[in-house]
């Protein structure tokens, strides 16, 4: 089948749904909202009110997911993995808010596949993006949109990397997708490459926050100034990924939340250390690791 005419048939899909009157199999709780906070480092709202970023969280199924037959949603990634895209990844996602959510709020949700891409070539190999769109609603009002963007793709052969580094995630094998550099956070990027780890200070209320935003979670100005990290900090939460092997990656690898001596926390690899020696509280030193010719990220290397 040539590539338009499984474009063709990919777009058949478009408008179809991926779920119909599904329910969130919990209302909107205050536990839930507290652990949300606590996680992300988030105040609970005055008001007791879910933050809005949370809307997603009462759509999604958990562990157990939910009971549901195989519809045209499962039918399109099928079709795309009969024709050679095995792989996957999510790329973005984007949000709309309608009204707030509060404990009690019975959700809600309809999904319908927005849209299917013509093939398009990324560093990851040639692939479609499938957008679905997500209409949540609380109490039978609409509360927001979750839109929600995967790349179903063929993976590129070869690749080239430099050499690896023990705990680091490393391969020979592929390269490591390159970071979304944008308006809001081009200043961190650049602190990286200048071996600098910046992280913002709110001028008002002077809240640090890691990752960069255009304002503070705090209070809300839009005023702040950049301060440097002395790289110091400790592993506050970690996983060990054995599983999906991506090209870009040699598994075992540790992928930490690394809480820094300044109160902010980074996602990051860990090095210097065999995986399965990375423990909770473990103290690490920021340290830069340049993953290809052209690519150096911030890591940080562990103490046994």
């Amino acid at each position: 089948m040539s590539e338009d005419v499984l474009h063709e048939s990919l777009r058949e899909y478009e408008g179809r749904p991926a779920a119909v009157s599904a329910r969130g199999k919990d209302p909107v709780n205050e536990p839930m909202i507290r652990h949300w906070c606590e996680a992300l480092g988030h105040p609970v709202p005055p008001d007791g009110s879910a933050p809005a970023t949370m809307l997603q969280v009462w759509t999604m199924a958990g562990l157990s997911g939910q009971a549901r037959r195989a519809g045209p949603y499962d039918a399109l990634l099928g079709a795309l993995e009969g024709a050679g895209y095995t792989s996957v990844v999510a790329t973005d996602c984007e949000q709309e808010y309608v009204r707030e959510l509060h404990p009690g709020d019975e959700i809600t949700f309809d999904a319908v596949i927005e849209s299917v891409s013509p093939r398009k070539a990324t560093k990851l190999g040639t692939g479609y993006f499938v957008t679905t769109r997500m209409d949540i609603r609380a109490g039978g009002e609409r509360a927001g949109t979750h839109r929600f963007r995967i790349l179903k793709y063929r993976p590129a052969e070869g690749g080239r990397n430099a050499a690896p580094d023990a705990g680091s995630g490393r391969s020979a094998s592929g390269r490591r997708p390159r970071p979304v550099v944008n308006r809001d956070n081009a200043g961190f990027w650049e602190g990286v490459a200048r071996h600098k780890l910046l992280f913002q200070r709110c001028e008002a209320c002077a809240t640090p926050r890691l990752p960069w935003l255009p304002g503070c979670h705090a209070c809300g100005s839009s005023e702040w100034r950049a301060v440097e990290s002395a790289g110091h900090g400790t592993v506050y939460s970690y996983v060990v990924m054995h599983h999906p092997a991506f090209p870009a990656f040699d598994p075992p690898y540790a992928v930490a939340l690394v809480e820094l001596g300044e109160g902010v926390r980074l996602v990051s690899n860990i090095t210097g250390v065999p995986c399965e020696k990375v423990r909770i509280g473990m103290p690490v030193e920021l340290e830069f690791l340049r993953v290809d010719d052209d690519l150096e990220l911030p890591v940080f290397r562990g103490a046994v």
